[in-house]
């Protein structure tokens, strides 16, 4: 059984890798609704004389409903840019560093627990590499094809 523990040891970087990367995604910023419902809460338990607490208060909950709105208006901006995304040539310039660092992977002493799951790992990332640079490639042809036919 020494071969599956060196394969399970040797996946150890690139399962850390995966859970790190789910960690980052999980990552939860501070509640700033709840926080701006408590200080709503506090803004009424405040008595009408104290005009000055009343107002800053105020101030800074309307501040944190700006920073509320615009942060929704730049998500939508990202996300709208994240779904026009067509393909490029950093699709192309991914496939073949994938490519080559698999090449150099081919070349590392075979006796390395991690070497066959990283070899594996990088021949699914050149084929995922490729799928996404042909796309654009394919899109590109496309349009220039198309483009040229409205010019005739």
């Amino acid at each position: 059984m020494p071969g599956i523990a060196e394969l399970a040891l040797g996946a150890a970087p690139i399962a850390g890798g995966a859970l790190l990367g789910l960690a980052a995604g999980a990552f939860k910023g501070p509640d700033i609704r709840g926080a701006i419902a408590a200080d709503m809460e506090l803004l009424e338990k405040l008595p009408p004389e104290q005009v000055e607490r009343r107002a800053a208060l105020q101030r800074s909950i309307d501040l944190r409903i700006d920073d509320i709105v615009a942060a929704v208006d730049k998500n939508r901006e990202i996300r709208e840019m994240a779904a026009s995304y067509t393909g490029n040539w950093r699709d192309i310039v991914v496939f073949i560093c994938t490519v080559l660092f698999a090449i150099v992977w081919w070349n590392v002493s075979h006796s390395r627990s991690n070497w066959l799951v990283m070899f594996i790992l990088l021949i699914v990332l050149s084929i995922v590499a490729a799928v996404y640079a042909s796309r654009g490639i394919f899109r590109a042809f496309a349009t220039f094809l198309h483009s040229r036919r409205r010019s005739e």
